[in-house]
């Protein structure tokens, strides 16, 4: 019955073709591209600014003081390489390490620039981050080494203790928001016109600058990435893909330019945009760009290339699960309210983002075969007792390691500058029915391990060009993909507190 139903379809495809009506495969039909494992769907979410130390310091033991939701540890739960006693009362920093409650969870934002992360360093001490990467608008500068438990970043642990978490994965490089999602997309900073501009030294991001302005409406003008990004190799392979941000989805046009003008308050009543141009990596390059923040032209072209050409609002990413029709490759960031960068954002509100996205994921045909990928743009200098291994070395004047102009030791002179990592420690998350369960991976990994991974799977080839992917680590120790794979069971948390809903909720 199976093969004259599959007979039938064949040729039912083929009568439609012959009179010029093309039938579009959905990505989760018997058109799949082969993948390398039984992964079909991979979902990153990205979000901002967190060290691992300030999430998972003390995981898994929570404090559980009255008032907060309660955080108790599976039996057998591994321990990580997090806040020893020695390091919360005699840290080697001018301040230890204090617990943050959940009334604490908008904050100020600290110093992330290259240079500063570089000289909290120390060269491997780890003890100048109060001096360096505490925030200019925080009034107490000892916040930048305090942290949460369990007690308020409570759905994080929760999908910590029912799937696989990384306790040694690093930024691509030193340095804020742009640095990290460019990496996340192509291992490669460098090749940013102009050459020399703000957040651009050397023909290298090492700041924030806006898209271009011929490349992003809603930007302030700015850089231009040459080479390739991940988008590129999807693209040649025929392989559906998106970047799904909130906000993007233009309020108004002036003059023929898209306005991105939607806000929302945080859980302290605050407002920020929704949409931020540097935190949207796709735009730098022309390739990928869609500077009008077009739509795409039908709900059956999410993923495809059309107008939109990749690069979404997050409205289109719930449309395509709805149908049925999600891409194999989708990157989900969290309008600014809800991405956790301190300042406009927090713990509270990234929750609910996370809770939601993954229990709609979990209540699709598609969560059978699909990774959900959990990681961080940069670590906001936040104080993190982990010095990165150096397998990037710079010599550049924002360089600062090692002493003026140094980080680490170039040995290669042909190397781009200012490119120096691996950079802070940062979460990495892997949620997934080939997850292992209450696992922690101790592998060495980076930002460009997640593009490694998606380039393994669906056999792209890799950027070239000095890439960070050629020398990332792999994230096949968080899966299991023997006879016993396949088997980790769905969680529902509860987007409000983080707890375990003890029943499915739909």
């Amino acid at each position: 019955m199976r093969k004259l139903k599959l007979l039938a379809s064949g040729l039912l495809a083929a009568a439609l073709a012959a009179v010029g009506i093309v039938v579009v495969a959905s990505a989760h039909g018997s058109s799949d591209p082969a993948t390398s494992t039984p992964i079909k769907h991979v979902v990153v979410i990205f979000g901002e600014n967190i060290s691992f130390d300030h999430y998972f310091g003390t995981y898994p033991n929570a404090t559980n003081p009255a008032g907060e939701p309660a955080f108790h540890a599976r039996r057998r739960t591994p321990t990580v390489n997090g806040l020893t006693g020695n390091l919360l009362a005699s840290n080697p920093n001018s301040a230890n390490p204090a617990r943050l409650d959940r009334s604490q969870a908008v904050t100020c934002s600290q110093n992330h620039g290259y240079g500063a992360e570089q000289k909290a360093f120390d060269g491997g001490a780890m003890d100048r981050f109060v001096v360096f990467t505490a925030g200019g608008s925080c009034a107490d500068k000892s916040i930048v080494m305090d942290y949460y438990d369990g007690n308020t970043v409570t759905g994080i642990w929760n999908l910590a203790q029912h799937f696989a978490l990384n306790d040694n994965s690093f930024s691509t490089n030193f340095g804020p928001s742009t640095v990290g999602a460019i990496n996340l997309i192509s291992g490669q900073t460098h090749g940013a016109t102009p050459p020399v501009a703000s957040g651009v030294e050397n023909g290298t991001v090492i700041g924030d600058p806006d898209p271009a302005a011929s490349l992003d409406d809603c930007g302030k003008g700015g850089v231009t990435m040459s080479g390739k990004n991940v988008g590129d190799l999807l693209n040649a392979k025929s392989i559906t893909w998106g970047w799904f941000e909130g906000g993007f989805r233009p309020t108004a046009t002036n003059a023929g330019r898209a306005v991105c003008g939607a806000t929302h308050a945080n859980v302290a009543g605050a407002s920020t945009a929704d949409y931020i141009p540097h935190h949207e990596p796709f735009m730098y390059y022309a390739s990928t760009a869609n500077p009008h923040h077009l739509p795409p032209s039908s709900a059956g072209m999410i993923g495809r290339t059309d107008q939109a050409n990749h690069q979404y609002d997050l409205v289109d990413f719930d449309t395509a699960l709805r149908n049925g029709d999600l891409p194999a490759v989708s990157f989900l960031k969290a309008a600014g309210y809800q991405d956790a960068h301190p300042g406009y954002s927090d713990p509270l509100d990234e929750q609910t983002f996370v809770a939601n996205e993954i229990d709609a994921i979990e209540h699709s045909p598609e969560w059978k075969d699909t990774a959900i990928v959990l990681a961080y743009d940069d670590s906001d200098g936040w104080y993190d007792h982990v010095m990165s291994p150096i397998v990037s070395s710079s010599a550049a004047p924002s360089d600062a390691l090692n002493g003026p102009g140094v980080c680490g030791n170039v040995k290669d002179p042909s190397a781009y500058p200012d490119r120096c990592g691996y950079g802070p420690r940062q979460p990495l998350m892997v949620v997934s029915p080939y997850a292992k369960t209450n696992f922690v991976d101790n592998t060495l990994t980076d930002q460009s391990s997640i593009l490694r991974f998606i380039e393994d799977n669906w056999s792209l080839g890799s950027i070239g060009d000095q890439s960070a992917d050629a020398h990332a680590g792999t994230l096949n120790s968080m899966f299991s993909f023997g006879k016993h794979g396949g088997r980790a069971p769905r969680v529902f948390l509860d987007p409000s507190t983080g707890e375990v809903v003890a029943h499915d909720p739909h």
